[in-house]
């Protein structure tokens, strides 16, 4: 860890933008490699691009507006003081990574990219393990059965 994490946290070793643009960047690096491309139209390239980068400003957004309407951390190296239900979090547990997870497909598509998109199952998996594990077990420890009923209601994704 690079960052002084707080005792009461998940403890999440690695952020998980980090993670995501190290997925990304190898995904990219194999492309250019291999000389990989996507055969995709320039209208489909931008276009999709458009709606996934949309999609996902939109998520992440509405997710960090509901951290500050609660005046809870983000960060999952830090103390969390509340579970947020409301807003975004009514419909996914995780709208950060969502949000994250399009964008990344996102930028996929306006590179052209098959190496990133390959890989972004190994990313989701490694947020999955590394990440959300983490997070789920540290609001569980500290929640209990108010967290269970919330995991019981909302979809870890979507």
């Amino acid at each position: 860890m690079f960052w002084k994490a707080d005792a009461d946290s998940p403890r999440v070793l690695v952020p998980p933008p980090i993670i995501f643009l190290t997925f990304f960047l190898a995904g990219w690096g194999i492309d250019w490699l291999t000389g990989w491309s996507l055969p995709l139209s320039q209208t489909l390239r931008f276009g999709g691009t458009a709606v996934l980068i949309g999609a996902s400003g939109l998520i992440l957004i509405a997710a960090l507006w509901c951290f500050l309407r609660e005046r809870v951390n983000p960060e999952p190296w830090k103390t969390t003081r509340a579970i947020i239900e409301r807003g975004i979090y009514a419909y996914s547990r995780n709208p950060i990574y969502l949000g994250m997870a399009l964008l990344y497909v996102g930028v996929a598509v306006l590179l052209a990219s098959p190496g990133a998109l390959i890989l972004l199952p190994p990313v989701l998996l490694v947020i999955r393990i590394q990440v959300i594990a983490r997070e789920e077990r540290y609001l569980e420890g500290k929640f209990g059965d108010p967290y269970r009923a919330y995991q019981a209601k909302v979809r870890r994704w979507i």
